[in-house]
């Protein structure tokens, strides 16, 4: 039980950790004259993008437990679906809304590359699990 809810709170710290980074590093996009291809945008959402894969690959072996598997699964393929879709693109077509549109799609971004390891981490265990009960 305490797994359980060490899990939940790391979910839910590394979520918070998503979002306070795709709010920093979408205001680095805007402030900056080049906007994403500035090297320090690209940097930073590099390192962000990586801490945040090994993070979900830890919650993937630590966190689901075998109720959950469905949920988190759905939830986790709309996440990835939104984080690679073009559905911000029309705020950054008003020069006003530039900021929302970078904040929207860090944010977005960064927690589809936390879900996605953990989502693929535990599809696998699901599936050996099937294989262990046929």
């Amino acid at each position: 039980m305490e797994m359980e809810k060490i899990a939940r709170w790391t979910f839910v710290a590394v979520v918070i950790i998503a979002i306070v980074m795709g709010i920093v590093v979408g205001s680095m996009a805007d402030v900056t004259t080049a906007h994403i291809y500035d090297s320090r945008v690209i940097d930073a959402n590099a390192y962000v993008t990586l801490i945040l894969l090994i993070l979900g690959i830890v919650v993937g072996f630590i966190s689901v437990t075998s109720k959950e598997v469905t949920p988190f699964l759905v939830a986790a393929i709309a996440l990835v679906v939104v984080g690679t879709s073009t559905v911000w693109s029309p705020l950054s077509m008003k020069s006003q809304l530039n900021l929302l549109y970078y904040w929207a799609t860090y944010i977005v971004s960064f927690i589809a590359a936390f879900a996605a390891p953990a989502a693929v981490i535990i599809a696998i265990r699901s599936l050996l699990t099937l294989e262990k009960a046929q």
